[in-house]
């Protein structure tokens, strides 16, 4: 009778063990499983975060169309601008005309500045500004520029003579400047006695390349462009009169996916630093 109670006894205790072995081992795969659901959820977490953090920070891709005259003075001030932000801006530099047409047939194109009104207007008359955001942003002066060589013979009035071969100018119909010169010939009474001496260029820089490489005697070009030369000199500055006013209006592009970044860089060029940049390179700040 005793073994018997002795053998039920340990029985009793092995089953007792067994479920509490069975109980722990329940309650650690719980805790394995809990804490693995725990840590998932607070990597999709951080993840998601993190996520969110980098779309918040990064910047967009813009495209903006300037007149060639541009060139130095807004890559000098986008350098500055990087600085506070990510935004990339891709230049599109070239004439006035050249960079209306490639609106009008679809480029990429968030901000546009132009050299002369008539081009913005083509692209008013299309809906492809934002009409609000229309701004006389800079003006200019037209300057007549010659080789360093040939300084003492150019002036307004010599072009017709036997000292001056070649004469530089932007295509009348899609450089601005080219478009101003011919008017200030026009006004001098020589645009029709200098047409066998008119070398024509595709924007107002390759005018200044020409005369600074010799391959014209003068050439017409804005103040802004003549600071740059190495070698040639300014013979003149135009009458303002003989030219209509020599203005940059910039507006933003209709349709634009980056209106809000394209219009930060925008307020950035009216900026007291912006502003200081293009005096400096010859602009007048409307």
């Amino acid at each position: 009778m005793k073994k018997r109670i002795e053998i039920l006894y340990l029985a009793a205790l092995f089953a007792l063990l067994l479920f509490g072995f069975s109980a722990c081992g329940g309650s650690s795969g719980e805790t394995a499983s809990d804490a693995d659901a725990a840590a998932g959820a607070e990597s999709q977490t951080e993840a998601a975060a993190e996520s969110e953090a980098a779309e918040a920070g990064a910047g967009v891709e813009l495209n903006v169309s300037a007149a060639a005259s541009l060139t130095d003075a807004l890559e000098e001030i986008y350098a500055e601008y990087q600085k506070a932000g990510d935004d990339v801006i891709h230049f599109n530099f070239a004439a006035s005309g050249t960079l209306q047409k490639q609106i009008l047939e679809g480029a990429p194109c968030d901000f546009f500045i132009s050299a002369s009104k008539g081009h913005m207007d083509a692209l008013a008359e299309a809906d492809l500004i934002v009409p609000e955001s229309r701004k006389d942003l800079l003006g200019n002066a037209l300057v007549l520029i010659a080789a360093a060589e040939k300084a003492d013979l150019i002036d307004p009035d010599s072009l017709t003579g036997a000292d001056v071969a070649s004469i530089a100018i932007g295509e009348p119909e899609s450089v601005p400047a080219g478009n101003y010169a011919k008017q200030s010939l026009e006004s001098l009474g020589t645009w029709e006695a200098v047409q066998d001496k008119l070398i024509f260029a595709k924007d107002v820089r390759q005018v200044l390349e020409y005369v600074e490489t010799g391959n014209a005697d003068c050439g017409f070009v804005y103040r802004s462009d003549a600071a740059l030369m190495e070698t040639g000199v300014i013979a003149a500055e135009l009458p303002e009169e003989s030219h209509s006013p020599i203005v940059y209006p910039a507006a933003l592009v209709a349709g634009s996916e980056n209106a809000a970044a394209a219009q930060a860089f925008y307020d950035y060029l009216q900026s007291d630093y912006a502003k200081g940049v293009f005096e400096k390179y010859g602009f007048t700040v409307l």
